[in-house]
């Protein structure tokens, strides 16, 4: 019974599925038949339709007597058959045939645009005139402006585009046709907003692309003026609606460096711009957050830089509306750029591409713009240029410094014998120049920091704080555009100096403890200060900072670096950089950098009294108490400015720090241990061989612990004596004083001072490596030892050695003078020379007597001696100076 079930079972299934292959076989024979079907039908209605062949194959094509209704009947054929590849050709003609058609004097039936009164055919020619317009777009997309023939082919595309979405050109509304406009009017707004649901925008801004992201453009004056009429038309024409405005905004101001191209091929179209007031538009559309943040989601990082770029641009010729809206102009690139500063790294890593502007930026990089990039840090140049910097913090630079009058009147003293010196008769004409024109600036207060002034000015340097941490790759240049004003920074310190009721260090202090948005405001007008002096002063030359007194006084740099030294000291003494993270983490870099290039400055050349870097109020038994404790405060105020404790403290401290390290190490003798002793036998007459090859080889340890030294004369006979750390004092002194011996040729001597430095020829000296790491460890143990040697390093070369290099603001021309000061003048008056510079008959190299032979360097790659003139001389522009000092 079950077996007869089972089968019958199986004859059901069997038949099922038999059932379903046929039916599936039957529906492919279906549509194989029905697209057979279409194809056959195609041919042979394309072999039927030989009008159209017969039209575009005569020359009459390009006949403009031909009715505009027998046009639509040919181009309805074209379309009802049309495949782009095929067809591509006749499209072209049936175009050409058209704007022909439209070029006609006075013959309204040839006219293609006469069609649209028909009330036969008016809806008809409506739908054809959108397809061809809209086929039209199709190509444009696929067509290169660099290749001569596409850029023919964009022309005449651009062309249709241009005279079927405008009434302006229709000859049929001239004279009594001029009442027909409204209506036709109403018909090119259809027309335009079909285009626009089909993706108009996104056909522009490929084609834009294609011809304006390069360094030069391939897209002619009138193609890129049909191309930006045709973007404004829809926007125009909406009265300017959110909806239109965000679309331009995204395909047409997304695209690199189109202002820039509009203002050099059609200037023209920036007067268009200009008459719409769309940059007012733009600022006000962005500057609501939601909005803004659309955008820039919608166009990712590398485009919305581009549209930073344009609108800067945009804001540089437009003062009126900067200066009315500075307030959303600033809000609106705090946004955008705060948008890319999200996704800029410092590193580079798996999920990282490198931006010519950003670096290492974690959002997909489009690299086809990188050809457009030089344009486009143009175009933000403006945003750090002297007249944009003017318009913005017009506030602060608009106060006038005080001028103290009376001190300008004083009757001139007469020269004491004293004061005959030209160094201090220097510094007297500095100071009585810097009193002449202001006083010196200090910290008053009085300013609320809620006024709208205020916030003003501190919205502005978020802005540009903004700039230097998103814009790593140009910092520099930022920096050095807005330093290049010198009364821009003592303003915006006198400006700091009034903010509060009493004024810096207190109101700064508490905005570290307050986590608002004010407190973050103010914070990052410090910030920004700082940066920028510390730039400043790094790219100035001595007689710019201590003679012409270039920005700041030498008496206001006294009073900053106080107000610097004690907002260090204070963030780090209460506890907030042990865990600081963020902006409080670079605010205090900022202002700590800033600190120690005058720090360095002031130990190169003084500038601030005595005793000036010093703490009083830091007790050096409460600091030894809290490093016994190993507090963090304590190990970071080394770390970072131990130039507050008076170096006999600092002294003392680090013999405290040997003595405890040998007692660990066992170094010291006890009642109940000796520690280990190192004997060497030492030859007066080859004292520095013997020592270096006895001393070279002992370990870390062996070199911290106990040397005895016994001498031989030639003989070999021990001279008398017992080393009680005498003679090993003596021999350590004897050996220091051999090693830098400049006839050893292992160091020379500066022409000046005498200083020391490692000689270029110390390579003689075939293990002359293993000598200076001998000569390291003779000092390191003196040193360690606490015996006082006469070794007067040169300051530059004691820069190499804290690692000074290093640091991104360290200049080799400030510590030119310690090497050679008669070069270093020589050098830096070039730069203030008026004359035509090639009579000094200088060049791009220098000489150097290398062991009696006279040696030629180039300072440029590829051997080139080259000339210096005018040309080639640094100037005095915003994006030079540095060079200047550099």
């Amino acid at each position: 019974m079950f077996s007869a079930s089972q089968s019958s079972k199986a004859q059901f299934l069997d038949k099922a599925r038999q059932a379903r292959e046929e039916r599936r076989e039957l529906k492919e024979r279906e549509r194989a038949a029905v697209q057979l079907q279409a194809l056959v039908r195609r041919f042979l209605c394309r072999c039927r339709l030989r009008e159209v062949e017969d039209f575009f194959g005569t020359n009459e094509c390009g006949s403009n007597k031909r009715s505009a209704l027998s046009v639509f009947r040919i181009a309805r054929k074209l379309l009802f058959v049309f495949n782009p590849k095929e067809d591509k050709e006749r499209f072209e003609k049936l175009c050409r045939c058209i704007l022909n058609s439209m070029d006609v004097e006075n013959e309204p039936k040839v006219w293609y645009v006469s069609l649209a009164l028909s009330k036969d055919l008016t809806l008809l020619w409506i739908k054809q005139i959108k397809d061809i317009l809209w086929f039209c777009c199709e190509f444009l997309k696929q067509l290169k402006p660099d290749i001569l023939q596409d850029s023919r082919l964009v022309n005449l595309h651009l062309t249709m585009l241009v005279t079927f979405t405008d009434t302006s050109t229709w000859k049929i509304l001239r004279g009594k046709g001029e009442t027909l406009r409204p209506a036709m009017n109403h018909i090119c707004a259809n027309i335009m907003g079909h285009l626009n649901q089909k993706g108009f925008y996104s056909v522009l801004q490929i084609l834009l692309t294609n011809g304006l992201a390069r360094s030069r453009p391939s897209l002619s004056k009138g193609s890129l003026t049909a191309i930006f009429s045709l973007a404004l038309r829809p926007v125009v024409a909406a009265q300017f609606s959110d909806n239109l405005l965000r679309s331009f905004l995204i395909h047409v101001m997304s695209v690199p460096a189109i202002m820039t191209h509009l203002a050099t091929l059609t200037p023209e179209r920036l007067a268009v711009i200009e008459s719409h007031d769309l940059f007012r538009k733009f600022i006000l559309f962005l500057s609501r957050e939601s909005q803004c943040r659309d955008v820039c989601v919608c166009l990712e990082g590398s485009h919305t830089l581009c549209l930073l770029g344009n609108l800067v641009f945009l804001g540089s010729m437009n003062d009126q509306v900067l200066e009315e809206e500075t307030a959303h102009f600033v809000g609106v690139l705090i946004q955008m750029l705060s948008y890319c500063q999200k996704y800029v790294s410092q590193k580079k890593s798996n999920l990282t591409h490198w931006h010519p502007v950003l670096g290492w930026f974690s959002q997909t990089v489009d690299y086809g713009l990188n050809e457009s990039m030089p344009l486009l840090t143009k175009q933000l140049q403006h945003l750090w240029g002297v007249h944009m910097i003017r318009i913005l913090f017009s506030d602060v630079l608009s106060k006038k410094l005080l001028e103290n009058q009376e001190i300008a009147q004083l009757p001139a003293q007469p020269t004491s014998p004293q004061n005959s010196l030209p160094m201090k008769n220097l510094f007297k004409r500095a100071f009585q120049k810097s009193a002449s024109v202001r006083n010196i600036l200090k910290p008053v207060g009085g300013k609320r920091v809620d006024s709208a002034e205020v916030q003003k000015v501190c919205s502005i340097c978020v802005l540009y704080q903004t700039t230097l941490t998103t814009l790593t790759q140009i910092r520099l240049q930022i920096l050095t555009g807005l330093t290049y004003l010198d009364d821009l920074l003592p303003k915006l310190w006198a400006f700091i100096c009034e903010l509060g009721p009493q004024g810096g260090l207190k109101l700064f202090l508490e905005c570290l403890n307050n986590d608002t948005e004010e407190s973050k405001r103010l914070l990052a007008m410090l910030m920004l200060f700082c940066d920028c002096s510390r730039h400043l002063i790094t790219i100035l030359d001595d007689i710019e900072v201590y003679e012409e007194q270039i920005s700041f006084k030498l008496e206001e740099l006294v009073t900053i670096s106080s107000f610097l030294n004690s907002f260090v000291f204070k963030m780090i003494w209460d506890g907030i950089v042990e865990n600081a993270r963020g902006e409080t983490l670079e605010l205090f870099h900022s202002v700590h950098g800033w600190l120690m290039v005058l720090y360095e400055r002031d130990c190169r050349r003084r500038f601030a009294p005595e005793d000036h870097w010093l703490r009083k109020d830091l007790k050096p038994s409460v600091l030894f108490q809290e490093l016994d404790k190993d507090k963090k405060r304590a190990q970071l105020l080394l770390q970072y400015i131990p130039h507050v404790i008076p170096h006999k403290n600092r002294v003392l401290l680090f013999r405290n720090m040997v003595t405890k390290e040998k007692e660990k190490l066992g170094l010291v003798e006890t009642s109940s241990a000796s520690p280990h002793v190192t004997h060497i036998t030492i030859r007066r007459s080859r004292m520095l061989e013997d020592g270096y090859e006895q001393l070279r080889q002992l370990s870390q340890n062996a070199m911290k612990g106990v040397i005895r030294v016994k001498f031989v004369n030639d003989l070999g006979v021990d001279e008398a004596g017992i080393d009680q750390d005498g003679v090993f004092k003596e021999f350590l002194e004897e050996i220091i004083k051999k090693v830098f011996d400049p006839a050893l040729n292992l160091f020379k001597t500066t022409s000046g001072d005498e200083r020391l430095y490692p000689s270029p020829t110390s390579y003689i000296h075939e293990n002359y490596l293993q000598l200076f790491e001998f000569v390291g460890k003779m000092l390191g143990k003196a040193v360690y030892e606490g015996i006082v040697v006469d070794v007067p390093f040169a300051s530059f070369f004691l820069s190499q050695l804290l690692g000074h290099h290093h640091s991104v603001f360290y200049s080799s021309v400030d510590e030119l003078p310690s090497l050679d000061s008669e070069f270093y003048k020589n050098l830096t008056s070039i730069k203030r020379y008026d004359g035509d510079i090639s009579d000094l008959g200088l060049t791009l190299s220098y000489d150097e007597d290398v062991m009696g032979q006279l040696v030629c360097h180039e300072l440029v790659p590829g051997g080139k001696t080259i000339p210096v003139t005018n040309e080639n001389k640094c100037s005095k522009t915003p994006w030079s100076r540095q060079i200047s000092s550099e």
